[in-house]
């Protein structure tokens, strides 16, 4: 196991996986006892810098070495299927240690949002009875995922004791279930170009174009295209995502100079002031604020009508958020009052209660209320559905972001309309330490204060009522967030 101390053996051993049970080609081990904790490590060696090659070098020297994978050369997907269906083959043969590690396994992802995201949509698609959770170490630059359920957001130690401690974590920590959110948008077909990403669009990894819409699918025109994604996060829309898709942009050129997490902080603030977010009444014209281009609706309940979305004139941002973290751990929607929980019904942010918290903001200024132990941007909604529609106008685009990963969308240039919609898929399972900062329906002060949780949303299954949802349900979220072969896996970190 890499080490010769007899107390890190036998702390590991908890932790440690046979080779018989990663390939089936191994030699079968005689193993009486099961480990306590079984994981599989997945590690982005090209996050974080130096850290995410130091850390998976650890991991490794720690742990049997073939449990612990290097995303950026073997693909979760194609690592999990082989290890799951090895996992039934023994399970059917009679072996009960397999039958007891499948049952208390536990997963591991190391580096950005992005990375953590992509093992999500995995363990999504594989559509198990009992799927494992998940724990995320912050290797990335915004580390939204990890802050929400206390793992922190920075750059943890790479050096053995740090290591332990954090598999340690991992063994107590407490399983949390979190809503997925299934993403589908509409726009023309490009005469020319191929369709993933479509020229000159460069859609994010989590955004693929799909041609199997059954007619049943609102969202199915002819001479358009479709894709989908998904989301755990946040789905933002206007000048956040421009800033993102710049920074974003500048790596891409730039890669040297990304390689330590608080430089990247640092340019990722700098570049807030270069692109006018701090003085956007001069820097930004009306004609990209977002009422001005879209038409935003919602659907409370998962079988209510749909509602349109009153958007006042200044907000240049909006986010459908998920998680009680946005940009390195602000929580924009914050914590209703009694007054506002009874006079607009809203309630304050639970992870797996169906529904999203939609949230504008004005300018950076405005979000710097985001600093106070109250603040909060402009509460706009919480709905199980959310719909945005453009059509031509003065913008000829605008920015959007799901979990980090920004693009420049092109808006109609004629009669079309371009349509995103945004609406519940199903519960994934997180593993949150005793620092977690999400809550979940299981912990709220007070159920009788959201009513909305008896209709269902919260369910593990999409909704019967919605409209295409059996066509819905045949999307797993790994085809959703399949990665092409010659994906530059730095570009998650």
């Amino acid at each position: 196991m890499g080490d010769s101390s007899s107390e890190t053996e036998r702390l590991l051993r908890e932790f440690y996986i046979p080779n018989y049970i990663l390939d089936a080609k191994a030699e079968t081990e005689t193993c009486s006892i099961p480990p306590e904790c079984p994981v599989l490590v997945f590690i982005n060696s090209k996050s974080g810098g130096q850290h995410g090659g130091d850390l998976l070098t650890t991991y490794r020297q720690l742990l049997n070495g073939n449990q612990v994978f290097d995303v950026c050369q073997e693909a979760p997907d194609k690592v999990l299927h082989k290890v799951y269906g090895n996992l039934e083959k023994l399970k059917h043969s009679g072996d009960s240690l397999a039958a007891e590690i499948e049952r208390r396994l536990r997963l591991i992802v190391g580096g950005g949002d992005g990375t953590a995201g992509w093992l999500l949509g995995v363990v999504c698609d594989l559509k198990l009875p009992h799927p494992p959770p998940i724990a995320t170490v912050p290797l990335g630059t915004g580390n939204n995922l990890p802050f929400s359920f206390g793992w922190g957001k920075h750059n943890p130690g790479t050096d053995r004791q740090s290591v332990k401690s954090f598999l340690m974590q991992v063994k107590e920590a407490r399983e949390m279930k979190i809503d997925s959110w299934h993403l589908i948008m509409r726009m023309r077909a490009p005469k020319e170009g191929s369709c993933e990403p479509v020229a000159p669009l460069e859609l994010p990894h989590s955004l693929h174009a799909f041609h199997r819409v059954g007619s049943g699918d609102s969202l199915n025109v002819e001479g358009c295209n479709t894709y989908r994604g998904g989301f755990w996060n946040y789905f933002s829309m206007g000048m956040d995502a421009q800033v993102s898709y710049a920074f974003h942009s500048e790596r891409k050129l730039h890669p040297e100079k990304f390689k330590n997490q608080i430089v990247n902080q640092a340019t990722y603030a700098k570049l807030g002031c270069t692109q006018g977010w701090f003085c956007a009444s001069l820097m930004h014209p009306s004609s990209r604020n977002i009422a001005q281009l879209a038409k935003v609706k919602v659907m409370k309940k998962s079988s209510g009508p749909w509602e349109d979305l009153p958007i006042h004139h200044r907000i240049r941002s909006i986010i459908c958020l998920n998680l009680p973290s946005f940009s390195g751990g602000f929580n924009p929607w914050g914590t209703p009052d009694n007054r506002k929980k009874r006079d607009r019904e809203l309630t304050e942010p639970l992870v797996d209660d169906g529904l999203l918290e939609i949230v504008g903001f004005t300018d950076a200024w405005h979000g710097l209320v985001l600093l106070a132990p109250k603040g909060h941007g402009t509460r706009l909604a919480q709905a199980h559905r959310v719909r945005f529609e453009f059509n031509k106008g003065a913008a000829d685009s605008t920015y959007m972001r799901i979990d980090g990963e920004p693009w420049k969308q092109p808006l109609p240039k004629d009669d079309d309309t371009v349509v995103v919609e945004i609406s519940h898929l199903g519960q994934v399972n997180m593993l949150a330490t005793q620092n977690c900062r999400s809550k979940s329906v299981h912990e709220a002060s007070s159920l009788s204060s959201a009513g909305h949780h008896d209709d269902g949303s919260g369910s593990d299954n999409c909704d019967s009522g919605d409209e295409g949802s059996e066509e819905r349900r045949k999307f797993g979220a790994a085809e959703t967030f399949r990665f092409p072969e010659n994906v530059d896996i730095s570009s998650l970190s």
